[in-house]
């Protein structure tokens, strides 16, 4: 439903006992192990440090790493930085006791047939499919549900490497053509491009310069998209993204001839995303300034385009509420809004009417709205309940309610469909469930499996349980923990990693994870906490962890790891923490402020200094969340918890695990060096600080499945070994038992 939050990871004795020191074991060949046990053995590389000093607000800021802002691709300083510390910090994961058990278990887990949601166009039904470890998914067509399988697009023909990877894709309305966007390195930049169905040829039609775009056909005439200007040369993974605009590209044509629809150059900050209804009647345009959920929206009567051409009419100004197309037929738009409902409702409003008014639909309720479709004659509202899933079918005509029977505690999306479709289709998930898909008859509500994963694991054997903990200001938070039944039934602690996130109206809810259940079968438990700051709850829970309310997201995270010590889910040494983007920022935040409670962190492409992370591409749209730093006032909040200013030399902090990327153009990897570059170099204690920067790959979308294996290996491996979790004996690895 948001449009924008893309702008924007033995016995109890025993395991206690192993918890408060590195493991060291053999290898299946008997070779010696041991783990480096202090910086001096690590060798960490040597890091320049300048007399780079800020006067700010009446405060001397130090940052003698401003250095490693520069983008490595540009700068050959930071190139051998960047490898120096890959080498020491691969050398200590390659020695890692469990590292070779978790890599193949990873890929057990991710070996099974998985499909997207279908997409009916035409009579034909577009989807994704993965045969398991494929890099990249690939795109097949259906001509009628039953139909052969014909395949489309094939990622793996791009790149070698498999870094390549398509991103977005949408048939015409009449199925005949898909437009698509491709992804390289992980990057925020994509390149569109158009696929002729009929005979499996691209149209010489290209696209560049998009990012943060929507594919919205008009007909089979062109498309709508979202581009910023072309940066200049060198500047493409870090310049900031301003003066965003709409284009309409008529097929057959050079991108240079694309009609402008929609701009905002004398408020270069505004960005702009189209979306057309399904009869082709109307271009709508919602447009925000930042990645909060206050948007203005315009409209484009596609139907009088021939006399009138481009002109977007206003609809709703100000930048005071959330409104979220869900449809149009005819001159009737229907959308959710906050507006006088922080949970969200549906109104309507009828454009060819004299007058048109808006009118209530569905009225605000006790849950929050998380998404909303029509499909037929009928409204389909996903609803968050606690965090997890709850979906109801209203229908227009008779105001019927009827739920949609879900398997437990999990996440339902898609209900995908149009006006007048006698059917949708939805995928369900949870922590021990990866994600079937269903079709619904919405005449019977009859459900039957389009497609279900054929596990390698028995789901039945975990439990999936919600829990409510009392934060440090007496508010009630929602918890989920996921552990063997064997483990919950007697009651033993176990390691346990704890994930949040906390921040851009972004709800955390059920779902599968192979990294994680790779964590759950060597016996460890699962947390994730749905701490304000997210969207769970709506507008205000998202209000109470922003701006200066930050610090309630970090007092929910250590009440959420003080409840996981205290009830003995976890034990006293073995509790990992892991949290990306916002939640790296999460992570570093609360790894300073109690570095006692936590063994073990794993901070991925995290917002690390706070004081400049809206100099580089998308994080001028973060402001909204963070506050903007030149404010004395805002300033004040990001400097009393900034990751990088924070590092306190004199206590003893858990080991870390930093990861970030080469390519990363949301959070650039300038933050996550810096940080490392001022970990290492503080004293804070023996373990180890370290970081690991992929080559290839983004903020995550795109990673190819190989990359997504050994980093998740690399990871799990370093958390096991500093909570104490013991992976199983494997044949293949040949782990001797301690």
């Amino acid at each position: 439903m948001r449009r924008f939050a893309r702008y924007i990871a033995g016995a109890p004795a025993l395991c206690l006992m192993l918890a408060q020191q590195p493991l060291a074991a053999q290898n299946a060949t008997g070779a010696d192990t041991t783990l480096p046990t202090s910086q001096t053995t690590l060798g960490y590389p040597e890091t320049r440090r300048d007399d780079v000093v800020e006067q700010l607000f009446g405060e001397k800021i130090s940052d003698p790493y401003r250095w490693l802002e520069d983008d490595v691709r540009n700068n050959a300083e930071v190139a051998d930085w960047v490898a120096r510390e890959n080498a020491v910090t691969q050398a200590y994961l390659d020695r890692l006791p469990d590292r070779a058990w978790f890599s193949s278990k990873i890929g057990e887990l991710m070996d099974y047939e998985r499909f997207s949601i279908p997409v009916k166009a035409g009579g034909r039904y577009f989807y994704e499919r993965n045969a398991g470890l494929q890099n990249q998914s690939q795109l097949f067509m259906r001509k009628g549900l039953k139909g052969k399988p014909q395949l489309l697009l094939d990622p793996a023909q791009w790149s070698d490497d498999g870094t390549t990877a398509l991103d977005a894709w949408k048939p015409s309305p009449d199925g005949r053509y898909v437009l698509y966007s491709i992804q390289d390195d992980g990057s925020d930049w994509r390149r569109l491009a158009v696929l002729d169905v009929r005979n499996g040829e691209n149209l010489p039609d290209t696209i560049r310069w998009a990012k943060f775009t929507s594919l919205a056909w008009i007909g089979d005439e062109g498309f709508l998209y979202s581009r910023f200007p072309e940066p200049e040369e060198g500047q493409d993974f870090q310049a900031l993204n301003y003066n965003q605009a709409i284009y309409f590209h008529r097929l057959g044509t050079d991108q240079g001839q694309d009609e402008l629809v929609f701009a905002t150059p004398d408020h270069p900050e505004r960005s702009h995303y189209a979306e057309v209804t399904y009869d082709g009647r109307w271009a709508v345009i919602t447009s925000a300034v930042g990645t909060d959920a206050r948007y203005e929206i315009h409209v484009i009567d596609l139907a009088k385009r021939g006399k009138s051409g481009w002109f977007a009419r206003p609809l709703i100004t100000g930048f005071d509420n959330a409104w979220n197309l869900i449809e149009g037929v005819g001159g009737v738009l229907w959308f959710t809004t906050n507006e006088d409902a922080p949970r969200f409702r549906v109104v309507a409003i009828d454009l060819d009417a004299l007058s048109p008014r808006w009118y209530e639909v569905v009225r605000q309720s006790d849950e929050t709205i998380n998404a909303a479709s029509l499909v037929g004659d009928r409204l389909v509202i996903s609803y968050l309940k606690d965090a997890a899933s709850r979906a109801l079918i209203f229908e227009l005509g008779s105001g019927q309610v009827d739920e949609v029977l879900l398997n437990g505690l999990g996440t339902a999306s898609g209900f995908t469909g149009k006006p007048g479709d006698p059917e949708t289709f939805y995928s369900f998930a949870s922590f021990n469930r990866p994600a079937g898909i269903y079709r619904m008859d919405l005449s019977t509500k009859a459900m039957q499996p389009f497609a279900l994963p054929e596990l390698t694991f028995d789901p039945e054997a975990y439990l999936v349980e919600q829990r409510f903990y009392t934060s440090k200001d007496g508010t009630k938070v929602p918890m989920f923990i996921v552990r063997k039944r064997s483990v919950a039934g007697a009651n033993r602690a176990v390691p346990t990693l704890l994930y949040g996130y906390g921040g851009f109206d972004i709800s955390l809810t059920p779902g599968f994870s192979a990294v994680r259940m790779a964590w759950l079968e060597a016996g460890g438990a699962f947390a994730l906490a749905n701490i304000r700051g997210g969207g769970e709850y709506g507008k205000d829970w998202h209000d109470a962890g922003r701006l200066g309310n930050k610090q309630n997201v970090f007092d929910d995270f250590i009440a959420a790891g003080e409840y996981l010590k205290r009830e003995g889910i976890t034990p006293a040494n073995g509790l990992a923490i892991e949290g990306r983007s916002n939640g790296g920022l999460l992570m570093g935040a609360v790894t300073n402020q109690r570095p006692d409670l936590f063994d073990a962190v794993h901070a991925a492409v995290g917002v690390m200094d706070m004081l400049r992370f809206d100099r580089w591409t998308a994080g001028r749209y973060w402001v909204d969340d963070y506050g903007h730093p030149d404010r004395e006032e805002d300033f004040r909040v990001l400097r009393s918890y900034s990751p990088y200013h924070n590092i306190h030399s004199g206590a003893d902090y858990p080991a870390i695990l930093v990861t970030t990327a080469d390519t990363d153009d949301r959070v650039v990897p300038g933050h996550s060096f810096k940080y490392a570059a001022a970990l290492q170099a503080a004293d804070i204690g023996s373990k180890p600080h370290l970081i690991r920067i992929e080559t290839g790959a983004g903020h995550g979308s795109g990673k190819p499945t190989d990359k997504q294996i050994a980093e998740g290996a690399d990871v799990l491996a370093f958390l096991a070994n500093w909570t104490g979790l013991h992976a199983p004996a494997h044949p293949a690895v040949g782990r001797s038992e301690k």
